[in-house]
């Protein structure tokens, strides 16, 4: 048997063909997650909390990114009303793709309320 013909027998070949290719996108489709679509009372109440942020505010929001939700705490460094879109850290994230926010109390608005 010539070697060419004797390497292909320790060859890998596929029993079933696009097996790979549709196991890869059922992988793919368990992870993601559907966006939420929010209820009036939920985007009224997000929108109350988004008129309290302000460009220096520590918060940590909950976002839609890439087919997953995933939360970010951190100085809030942009909040742009125009272009909808806010970023902590080196994360934008677009008013629409947000789910929910919660602010800490900064030393400063700690001591306008009488808290040492």
């Amino acid at each position: 048997m010539p070697v060419s013909e004797r390497a292909k027998q320790f060859m890998p070949f596929a029993a079933v063909r696009g097996l790979n290719e549709a196991l890869a996108k059922k992988e793919r489709d368990l992870g993601i997650v559907q966006k939420t679509e929010l209820s009036e009372e939920m985007a009224d109440e997000l929108n109350a909390k988004l008129a309290l942020l302000q460009k220096g505010s520590i918060a940590t929001v909950t976002y839609f990114c890439d087919g997953e939700y995933r939360s970010i705490s951190g100085e809030v460094l942009l909040f742009n009303v125009v272009n909808r879109i806010l970023r902590i850290a080196d994360t934008k994230i677009t008013f629409d793709d947000i789910l929910d926010i919660s602010m800490e109390e900064t030393a400063e608005e700690d001591s306008r309320h009488g808290v040492l």
